[in-house]
């Protein structure tokens, strides 16, 4: 996996992505203490509507950002995103009311709803063999996973000799990291595209998104990893303070079990989807995804919740939810030409968080109202539901080449080369708006 870090280009912006991730996790850790600064016992309220704010920004600027992302060279503007992101940070530690954390949240998360889906769209122009590609996403997972390890580790170790206010530091320093490794490379630039009105850039990555069944297979998917996600992000310290009462760190081994699943599902996907598709990787495992909450369910009524029940599940829970979400991006770039990848990584961005902000609420709903084992079933009926719905959407056969034939078009026309019914990779694009039927004698 890590030979594809000999690329020059792929290297620096892996190392930019690392370094963005953990001055995010710091930020996160302080603005929690910023929050029982400002508010007290008010604190939670505080911070659930900055995770609000966070959302509603990823699901709203996301298409609009991808729908202008080819206005500007790619790389500046990942480059100013980076530094509206570092100058948003550096003000937090001047922050003396609620409403400017609030506003200050909302530039820094609309700045990373534009930046993450045009970076993502790059990494498959900067390695376009599918192999390799394939390698860096299960990279891009680690990352994340071991951000969730490193940051906590780094902000207590920073904690111990200064204030919160050096986290928001740490935040800019990554950022501002990240934008000197970008500006350090030559990004592939993207052909023109043809001019369109402001509503049609700004909904085409959503329409080409939601006209692709294997896409809309992994919109259902999405739903069932937000899901089970929710379920071990929000419900974890209740079940592991409130329901096994140990201790704080017993916390952190709960998160790392599940970020440990994660980590070893995405070291075997690059070879596991050498050798078979990605939906059959993918539907396998929402399925053990699934079977880690019901299993967990299942037992709580007659043995009770156990530490190493806890601990089995969540490890389960972090293969089966990196195995779902690792290998969308091979979806994307096999469902997009390149001009148009911007605006469909930004409607995966938009949509996908679009799921998180309706199962974060439940599952904490789910608990507080009812207890673990109405959040398990309830979660797991959810992501069953997902998984049942990708199923339906996304057919059994996915083939890339698809025959078709446009009987819109006259016989001379360029695409057609004198063919009528013609084989190639089938892409929604301004030629082909519909998928085409499965009979390949009706038009597309």
């Amino acid at each position: 996996m890590l030979e594809i870090l000999a690329d020059r280009t792929y290297r620096h912006l892996f190392a930019a992505q690392v370094t963005a991730l953990a001055g995010t996790g710091l930020a996160t850790i302080a603005l929690g203490l910023l929050a029982y600064d400002l508010a007290e016992e008010n604190a939670a309220m505080v911070l659930g509507a900055v995770f609000t704010i966070k959302m509603a920004a990823y699901v709203g600027v996301a298409p609009i950002a991808g729908a202008f992302a080819d206005r500007v060279p790619r790389r500046a503007l990942l480059v100013a995103l980076d530094i509206v992101r570092a100058a948003a940070a550096l003000a937090l530690p001047f922050v003396t009311q609620i409403w400017q954390l609030y506003l200050l949240i909302f530039v820094l998360q609309s700045a990373s709803a534009a930046f993450t889906p045009t970076f993502q769209a790059t990494i498959p122009d900067v390695l376009p063999e599918e192999s390799r590609y394939t390698r860096a996403l299960s990279l891009s997972r680690l990352a994340y996973d071991l951000e969730n390890i490193f940051s906590p580790t780094l902000a207590a170790l920073l904690l111990a000799m200064m204030s919160y206010d050096a986290l928001f530091l740490g935040t800019a320093a990554g950022f501002l990291a990240s934008a000197l490794l970008v500006v350090s490379v030559l990004l592939p630039s993207t052909a023109p595209k043809a001019p369109r009105s402001i509503y049609e850039r700004t909904t085409r990555g959503l329409r080409i998104y939601l006209a692709t069944p294997r896409l809309r297979g992994l919109l259902a998917l999405n739903l069932a990893a937000a899901a089970a996600g929710a379920m071990v992000l929000v419900n974890t310290v209740v079940l592991v303070r409130g329901g096994l009462g140990l201790g704080e760190s017993a916390v952190a081994w709960a998160m790392g079990a599940f970020g440990g699943g994660s980590m070893l599902s995405a070291l075997a996907l690059p070879r596991l989807l050498d050798r078979a598709p990605e939906r059959a990787v993918m539907l396998t495992s929402a399925a053990l995804m699934i079977a880690g909450l019901c299993a967990l369910a299942a037992f709580i009524p007659g043995a009770g919740l156990s530490w190493p029940l806890l601990l089995g599940a969540w490890v389960t829970v972090g293969i089966g939810y990196s195995g779902v979400l690792t290998p969308s991006g091979r979806l994307l770039r096999r469902s997009s030409n390149p001009e148009d990848r911007p605006a469909l990584f930004a409607a995966q961005f938009a949509l996908s968080h679009a799921c998180w902000l309706a199962t974060y609420p439940l599952s904490g709903w789910l608990m507080t109202a009812f207890g673990a084992l109405a959040a398990l079933a309830g979660l797991s009926a959810l992501a069953l539901f997902g998984a049942a719905l990708a199923l339906l959407l996304w057919p059994g056969s996915d083939p890339v080449e698809i025959p078709h034939r446009h009987d819109d078009l006259p016989p001379h026309h360029p695409h057609l080369r004198g063919a009528g019914e013609h084989v190639h990779p089938y892409i929604i694009d301004d030629l082909h708006r519909r998928w085409p039927p499965a009979d390949p004698r009706s038009p597309d």
